[in-house]
């Protein structure tokens, strides 16, 4: 059998297979791009590829996906970087570092907490360096509609950043022994 007869073969069995698998992690669309991938690299490797093959097939398409997800954090964390900057009018000038990482985990719990349309609009012009109008060509509106959805992004954005930052009460044993957050009713 040749190479190309066994790649048919095993794409034909695993196919259906290896596409739920990864769009049960990521999606349909996206998950059709790892499948696609997924068998580029059967392909590429089908000397390595063992029988029987999907359970190889889905570590490919595992590793896929956890690159993915490694790419787009850092995505995030470099637009969270960027909104924290921006909404605190922060400069170049030195910061403690321990009050950095805190800020920084502020601006990533609050950036993953929006919606996927505000991370995205917000990324496009923090992260990307779009201007507004080049923003709005891709999410295909008009300037003034993308302007608008900006703004309203920014302030969730900073209502996120506050409610993240707000530490929570500190806890404080009663006289029966349990234990209460400071502020929090009896």
């Amino acid at each position: 059998m040749t190479q190309a007869q066994r790649f048919r073969d095993v794409y034909e069995e695993c196919y259906p297979r290896v596409l739920a698998y990864a769009t049960s992690q990521v999606g349909r669309q996206v998950g059709e791009d790892i499948t696609s991938e997924t068998f580029t690299v059967a392909w590429r490797r089908m000397r390595d590829v063992p029988q029987p093959a999907l359970p190889w097939l889905l570590g490919v398409a595992r590793n896929l996906v956890r690159e993915l997800r490694r790419r787009d954090s850092h995505q995030y964390a470099l637009a969270a970087q960027e909104a924290q900057r921006i909404s605190t009018g922060a400069g170049t000038e030195a910061q403690d570092v321990a009050t950095g990482v805190t800020d920084r985990e502020a601006a990533l719990q609050a950036l993953a907490s929006l919606s996927g349309a505000d991370r995205e609009l917000l990324t496009l012009i923090a992260w990307h360096g779009l201007s507004p109008k080049q923003a709005a060509r891709v999410l295909g509106c008009t300037t003034a509609t993308l302007t608008v959805r900006l703004h309203r992004a920014r302030r969730r954005l900073e209502r996120a950043v506050e409610a993240v930052s707000v530490p929570p009460a500190p806890a404080v044993r009663r006289a029966d022994g349990r234990t209460d957050r400071e502020g929090a009713l009896a």
